[in-house]
């Protein structure tokens, strides 16, 4: 039995395991052992994330433990396995932030704190019971303030970590309210997520407890209108860290409003789709109506993600093992592109400390490689053939279709060309509007080298290689 329990919750034990690890690296290793912290921490964590999903699918074990509490399968296996990449990739483009003589001496506190989170997001991700929903929620949330202001010295920082404790725990104060509606309307196995299935009909406290929970969730996907933290706390956040907020925390919210759409609320799916059919709408529309009007960078990306937020719960309205396959399959092409191109600003902001659209005048000139990067990670956003974005966006249209929903999916499409329009504008600021003085030349870092490189390459490959979609399919097909 012991056993079996190991072997279902293998990556958590693992994570644990790197969390403790570390801790105990970081207070008993000498100031010269300290320097390869970066170093071990992302070989640990390599090594670790391959142990725990391999073989896949063959010897590894799918099912229940805990009298149900804690599930697995093979779509979250996968999509762990997709978070995995982006704290991956997260950490390794910031080395270089790391590197700061403010921070230098309390590096290792991001790891640390980045795999706590990850734990968390893990327990969210494979929770059959509301209980430890919750506490995985909560350990993937309150890790996250710190590391939203982890630059102490910058008043930016502090202020969108209280903006986000803040609007964190009114989010978490609706879902709970939620979830004791659906505890007061089931009964004692109203914690349990089948033994809710079960029990779930029309009923108004039913259909009150659903809004309050999908409203909670809502804040942690930046969905319309729970957007309102989103851009000033990406802007006063360390760069990467707002990278790893608007993929990896978004990415783990969203499979598990998917898993739980799909698994506890099918009787009443005809009623909650029109209610994310508006959030959809709203979140696709106001996103890139804001972007549009955006100069600061990372504000700019905020609203982005916004938009993007609200095309990934277009593939999940649809309810079928193809929406499944579009929204992880879209997950994984935005994570890879949004973390490049966050990258590539990280970089600059790094060097040169500048963030405004119009810093980026003429960086062609000085900064050719990084100018086309970032092009190519815009494009794929942007949803241009041939990357790997526009096949993200075509399967999810598709999806949402095939189902009826033809007038959501042609306010996408024209969303679509407006998102266009302001993601052309970075390109035209680096490639054709002129500036006497560009950011000059920038170097980055062995790791954020091989971060952009692993983003890029993913970027480009993903839309030629069908095996990845197909994979997921296979694993979406077994849970219907």
């Amino acid at each position: 039995m012991y056993s079996d329990i190991i072997a279902l919750m293998r990556p958590e034990f693992l994570l644990l395991a790197q969390i403790v690890f570390l801790l105990i690296y970081d207070l008993f290793v000498c100031e010269c052992g300290k320097k390869y912290f970066d170093t071990i921490a992302c070989g640990l964590f390599v090594v670790c994330s391959v142990i725990s999903f391999y073989p896949f699918g063959g010897v590894t074990v799918f099912g229940d433990c805990f009298g149900g509490m804690f599930s697995t399968s093979e779509m979250s296996q996968i999509v762990k396995m997709i978070l995995c990449l982006g704290a991956l990739l997260v950490f390794l483009q910031s080395k270089t932030w790391l590197n700061d003589e403010r921070i230098v001496g309390k590096r290792s506190e991001m790891y640390i704190l980045t795999l706590s989170t990850l734990f968390g997001m893990n327990l969210m991700m494979s929770a059959g019971h509301f209980l430890l929903f919750y506490l995985g929620l909560e350990m993937a949330s309150l890790p996250l303030v710190t590391l939203v202001a982890y630059n102490k010295w910058s008043k930016e920082s502090v202020e969108a970590g209280a903006k986000y404790v803040l609007m964190a725990a009114f989010s978490s104060g609706m879902m709970l309210f939620g979830i004791a509606l659906f505890y007061g309307s089931v009964g004692v196995e109203g914690m349990y997520f089948d033994a809710i299935r079960k029990y779930l009909m029309v009923q108004p406290i039913q259909l009150m407890a659903l809004v309050f929970f999908l409203s909670g969730v809502a804040f942690k996907i930046s969905l319309v209108p729970f957007h309102l933290w989103t851009a000033d706390v990406y802007q006063g956040a360390p760069t990467n860290v707002s990278a790893y907020l608007s993929v990896v925390s978004k990415g783990a919210a969203v499979f598990a409003l998917m898993f739980l759409s799909f698994r506890m609320f099918a009787n009443v799916f005809v009623y909650w789709q029109y209610i994310l059919a508006t959030l959809i709408v709203l979140s696709i529309t106001i996103g890139n109506l804001f972007a549009m009007r955006q100069t600061n960078m990372k504000r700019f990306l905020a609203f982005s993600s916004i938009s993007q937020a609200g095309y990934i719960m277009l593939g999940m309205i649809a309810g079928t093992d193809m929406a499944m396959t579009s929204v992880v399959f879209y997950l994984l092409v935005y994570l890879v592109s949004n973390i490049g191109l966050f990258g590539v600003v990280s970089i600059i902001e790094n060097k040169t400390g500048m963030l405004t659209i119009s810093d980026y005048n003429g960086l062609y000139k000085t900064n050719p490689k990084l100018s086309l990067a970032m092009t190519l990670f815009l494009f794929s956003l942007a949803g241009i053939p041939p990357f790997a974005g526009f096949f993200s966006k075509f399967f999810v249209f598709m999806s949402a279709a095939e189902e009826g929903w033809y007038i959501l999916v042609f306010i996408s499409l024209i969303n679509t060309v407006i998102s266009l329009y302001y993601y052309l504008l970075v390109v035209k600021a680096m490639f054709i509007t002129p500036n006497e003085n560009p950011i000059e030349e920038v170097k980055s870092d062995c790791f954020s080298k091989i971060g952009l490189f692993i983003c890029l390459a993913c970027t480009i490959l993903l839309g030629i290689f069908s095996c990845v979609f197909a994979f997921i399919s296979d694993a979406s097909f077994a849970l219907f």
